[in-house]
């Protein structure tokens, strides 16, 4: 049997360092830091939780997610093509720096690309 992918990425602790440093570098982009714009540490803090706990049980873990869809989760923020690429510019660039290997690498691919109808809306 074929590990699933959250195993291969390295289970809780994987996921978990792979979305606290996304959700960190993308605060920081000149982009796409305007999403991040007065919101209380806390609330980033929870969204990053909710992120992890997506992740945890898309990938195959054992995590029940309590946050809304991804369509609900992003409506109304304004989203473009270009916010988007900019995004998977980061998510590459950070899974590089973990050591994500190709085939898991595409397999997350695959699973962003599926959720991007929802995601961009401008």
């Amino acid at each position: 049997m074929t590990d699933s992918l959250y195993s291969r990425l390295g289970g809780y602790d994987g996921i978990a360092m792979f979305a606290t440093t996304l959700v960190g570098q993308a605060q920081k982009d000149e982009l796409l830091g305007r999403f991040w714009t007065n919101r209380g540490e806390d609330r980033i803090d929870r969204e990053v939780q909710l992120l992890i706990d997506y992740l945890v049980k898309e990938t195959g873990g054992q995590m029940y997610y309590t946050g809304r869809d991804m369509a609900l989760s992003h409506q109304g923020m304004g989203i473009t093509e270009v916010d988007w690429s900019r995004f998977i510019e980061i998510v590459t660039s950070v899974a590089g720096e973990l050591g994500v290997g190709p085939t898991e690498g595409g397999e997350v691919m695959d699973f962003l690309n599926s959720l991007k109808a929802d995601i961009v809306t401008a």
